[in-house]
């Protein structure tokens, strides 16, 4: 690729990038957001937080895990309960961490 492919490029992606992330600020009034379409948008961390999380810690590459001695399964796990237990975001980071180190440094799994 030149560097006038390679500028054009960038330059587009720009343009491309501002008008869509900046579509809602670019209007002089407020759009009013279907009530559906509010209720969806309340689960898109979520889902993009779901996309990104599982298949790390139930793949290896690019397969599924085949054995239950995977220190990811195990963090997994002792974060979850954590959060159940205390619904705490660095409580669950915490225990997630304390479980994975340990197999991980110690057993290498």
């Amino acid at each position: 690729m030149h560097t006038t492919e390679a500028l054009i490029a960038v330059i587009g992606l720009t343009v491309i990038t501002v008008l869509t992330r900046g579509f809602f600020l670019l209007s002089q009034r407020e759009m009013p957001l279907p009530a559906w379409l509010r209720q969806g948008l309340r689960y898109a961390p979520l889902a993009a937080m779901a996309a990104v999380v599982v298949p790390e810690v139930v793949m290896l590459d690019g397969q599924l895990i085949g054995t239950w001695q995977d220190a990811r399964l195990f963090g997994v796990a002792a974060g979850a309960a954590w959060f159940w237990w205390q619904r705490g975001i660095l409580g669950t980071i915490i225990a997630g961490m304390a479980v994975f180190l340990p197999l991980r440094l110690a057993l290498g799994w």
